[in-house]
């Protein structure tokens, strides 16, 4: 009664006295913004909170449902905090802990996710705390509990923390699924979003609060500082350096570094943390004690420490990867350095904001270049910073995989009536377009094994009883809530001392290949296979050398579309410089000029109405260089797009090589490139055709195949078996082959299939984008080279194609080779 009289009079100040009061004590004035969220709650609206990070978003989610905890308290979970990483969860709930343990409120606040004991989750469902802190992985299991409808009968508010990093994958279509049973359980339930800078606002508050809802968009114009320093080469000739070759610059790196200064150094592949870690362990063993190593694959006991030792601050440097860039607050960290380029506007923003985490504070960026052209980079993100623009995050459209596994947990819970559980599951954003024949064919699916699969009976799960579905087979339901959980990849296998410590996880396919004796370097030791025991590589510490180190699939990333266009800008910019139209006004540009004068000297620098392709010779074969500056996604499938229709008027072997500047032809000598390129230059940029084309050009039916194993899991179809009995990846694939093959010969309309094709054609290939870049292309110039060699920005790609090449040389040996002959054939041009 209290609060709705509060909400009839716009929120007197006595229901948010507790909050006020607990300021005052921290000596602390409620900014504005946080003001306008316990209003807004407290008068039964939903919405999205976008303000900087470290500008206190959780304390403006959560105290407007704590104030309304307090005035009118009841036993029962009456707050959920929904995190994507288990790590957030453990800082979240101190947070909130804080003011509650400080002014004695009587709410308790409990933690549910993976790393929960199974007698911690028992005594959360005999006893509930008002306040959960969960994933959403772990609320779908809740889900599947036929105790869901009494757990969440007396919820009032979800909060959605790091909106941003869920809505565009899998599990933000899980989060929106069971967010959509909830509202239908609590038709009042407030629903708060939490979100990093995104540019499309709207669309991610209306993903995370439903299809019919009217969201209340919170911001702030708080300033939030960011200062960018490069660590710049002292010279830079017209040969860049590339990939992880950026660690012999590992000196410069060190003599940037301040011992005394809290320091996060951000990768962007495990792989490079890795790399890095051991590079700073030898190059300053004086920091022994006060050097970590932070990725997702090291056990969670480890990183708990290391990130309570940078608290602390007996930890001063942790090299670290994505694990570390969500909402964990590091209040003692200084600096922020990120080694290679971010990628992408928002990334960058969400890591420089890991620095002066607090209002206020001016963020700390020292930029490490691991090739010279990133540099490039690096000045179109301080101009899209600038402009103040950043990246989109599209949700999946409606995932029937992700779908097939909510309706089962469901059925395993308090079951579903079929007509209601779709008006239900249409007030999912992602969902609000759900046909009919999708709906029905799911639940034919479900119930019969669909047109495929009825003769066995673990296919057919669901069984009507009166108006409901449910699973009554228990062993069905078991095993089902086995796997709840929308994130796969390859198979992970426990790491650990022969006798000792489990160190954390690699993939399969990174064991498969080690024999007894090798060394790698993992979690920042040295150590030493000694052999695979089910699901656990054994292993003990080495002093060994080795540059082995363990490679996880989905390791690249790729510029956004956003920098992409900023980058074709600032290749723009340096050709007018070179020409005396303009001036190379970034010292990262004033840096590369060399670099810039030799590939002008070579070739040209392609205006942004322009497409510059190179041919040139070499004792390898003859090569065709393309430079879109799209960004390697894109430029991967124009490479096979280009190759494959190149070789219909000219049949050859054509090997393709990618980065996120363009891409390299490789063909036996004398393949007429130019000649090609001239005749069919308008057909090779078409994009009528470009799905059939696509299609031919890189076997789409194999990579459906590889994609479908990942959809297989999610719905169910293919299970990893019971804890200790566990599949290997091999079986894994094999089971979701033969299903592969099967539906494709008796059932080619079934969804799972084409979901598959749409994930390829539209995630892996980015479909979308490559139409609008050859939509571009067509408009653009077409600028022909015939070079005498490979020039600078030809040189990536050369290195890309090497370091995937099998050598007895390292690849350190055979660019430093390609160097040597590029100069000595420079030199011997310059004599003449």
């Amino acid at each position: 009664m209290a609060v709705s009289q509060a909400r009839r009079s716009n929120l007197p100040s006595p229901l948010l006295a507790p909050i006020e009061a607990w300021f005052e004590l921290q000596g602390w004035t409620p900014l504005s913004f946080q003001r306008q969220c316990w209003q807004a709650y407290l008068a039964g609206e939903s919405g999205l909170i976008q303000v900087p990070t470290g500008s206190g978003k959780t304390y403006a989610a959560v105290m407007g449902p704590i104030a309304e905890l307090l005035a009118e308290p009841s036993p029962g979970l009456r707050l959920l905090y929904l995190t994507p990483l288990r790590a957030l969860s453990r800082d979240l709930a101190l947070a909130i802990q804080q003011p509650i343990e400080a002014m004695g409120w009587p709410l308790r606040v409990g933690i549910r996710n993976g790393d929960t004991s199974s007698y911690e989750r028992g005594k959360q469902l005999r006893s509930t705390p008002e306040i959960l802190i969960t994933t959403p992985e772990s609320l779908s299991l809740l889900l599947a509990n036929p105790k869901a409808p009494a757990l969440f009968a007396g919820l009032q508010a979800v909060v959605l923390d790091e909106w941003h990093e869920l809505m565009g994958s899998k599990r933000g279509s899980q989060t929106e699924l069971c967010l959509s049973w909830l509202r239908s359980q609590q038709p009042g339930l407030r629903t708060w979003a939490i979100s990093a800078t995104i540019g499309n606002l709207e669309e991610a508050a209306r993903s995370a609060l439903g299809a019919a809802s009217e969201p209340r968009l919170i911001t702030a114009p708080i300033a939030r500082a960011t200062e960018i320093r490069s660590l710049l080469p002292e010279t830079i000739d017209g040969f860049p350096w590339a990939g992880h070759l950026g660690l012999r610059r590992y000196e410069d790196l060190v003599a940037a570094l301040e011992p005394g200064v809290s320091t996060l150094l951000f990768t962007n592949t495990r792989n490079q943390a890795e790399r890095w870690h051991q590079c700073l362990r030898y190059a300053c063993p004086e920091m022994e004690h006060a050097l970590a190593l932070h990725h997702s694959a090291i056990d969670r006991a480890e990183r708990e420490a290391i990130e309570a030792g940078v608290k602390a601050g007996a930890l001063r440097w942790v090299v670290c990867t994505s694990s570390l860039d969500l909402g964990v607050d590091f209040q003692p960290v200084e600096r922020v350095v990120q080694i290679g380029s971010a990628k992408n506007v928002a990334r960058l923003l969400q890591r420089a904001g890991r620095s002066a985490h607090l209002p206020g504070g001016t963020s700390q960026v020292l930029f490490m270049p691991t090739h010279a052209l990133e540099l490039l980079e690096l000045s179109a993100l301080r101009r899209g910073l600038s402009e103040g623009l950043v990246e989109a995050r599209r949700p999946p459209t409606a995932p029937i995989d992700v779908l097939l596994q909510h309706l089962t947990s469901l059925a395993c819970g308090p079951g579903f009536e079929p007509e209601q559980a779709l008006a239900t599951v249409r007030t999912a954003w992602s969902y609000r377009q759900l046909s009919d024949s999708d709906w029905q064919w799911c639940l034919r699916f479900l119930e019969h094994g669909g047109d495929c699969l009825g003769a066995y009976p673990r296919y057919r799960k669901l069984e009507r009883e009166g108006d409901l579905y449910l699973v009554k087979e228990k062993a069905i339901a078991r095993m089902h809530r086995l796997h709840i959980g929308t994130i796969t990849a390859d198979r992970a296998v426990t790491v650990r001392f022969v006798r000792g410590a489990v160190l954390g996880h690699v993939e399969e396919a990174f064991i498969g290949r080690l024999k007894a004796g090798d060394v790698f370097f993992f979690a920042g030791r040295q150590l030493e296979f000694v052999r695979l025991r089910e699901m656990t590589a054994q292993v003990k510490a080495s002093s060994k050398k080795s540059s082995t180190v363990p490679a996880w699939s989905g390791g690249q990333m790729a510029l956004s579309d956003l920098l992409s266009q900023h980058l074709r800008a600032e290749v723009d910019r340096c050709a007018r410089a070179l020409a005396g139209d303009a001036k190379l006004d970034s010292p990262e540009l004033m840096a590369l000029e060399p670099l810039l004068q030799r590939q002008v000297q070579l070739s040209r620098l392609p205006r942004q109405h322009e497409l510059l392709v190179e041919v040139c010779n070499s004792r390898e074969g003859s090569h065709l260089y393309a430079y879109p500056f799209d960004g390697r996604f894109v430029h991967e499938g124009l490479g096979f797009l280009w190759a494959w229709r190149l070789a219909r008027h000219q049949p050859s072997t054509i090997t393709v090589s990618v980065n996120d500047y363009g891409f390299e032809l490789l063909a036996p000598k004398n393949y007429p490139f130019e000649e090609l390129f001239e005749l069919h230059a308008e057909e090779l940029l078409d994009a009528t055709n470009l799905k059939d084309d696509l299609e031919q050009a890189i076997n789409l039916s194999e990579l459906c195949r590889r994609r479908f194993r990942a959809i297989a899991q999610i719905s169910g179809l293919v299970l990893n078996g019971y804890p200790g009995q566990s599949k290997s990846g091999g079986q894994l694939q094999i089971s979701a082959a033969l299903l592969f093959d099967v539906f494709s010969r008796h059932e080619p309309a079934n969804r799972l299939l084409a979901q598959a094709r749409s994930e390829v054609l539209t995630d892996q290939l980015d479909l979308p984008r490559i139409t609008l870049a050859l939509q571009r292309l067509q408009r653009c110039s077409l600028q022909l080279e015939r070079t005498a060699r490979p020039g600078p920005l030809a040189f990536p790609l050369l290195a890309e194609r090497l370091n995937n090449r099998m050598s007895n040389e390292s690849l350190l040996q055979r660019l430093q080779r390609l160097l040597q002959d590029a100069k000595r054939a420079e030199g011997t041009i310059t004599r003449a």
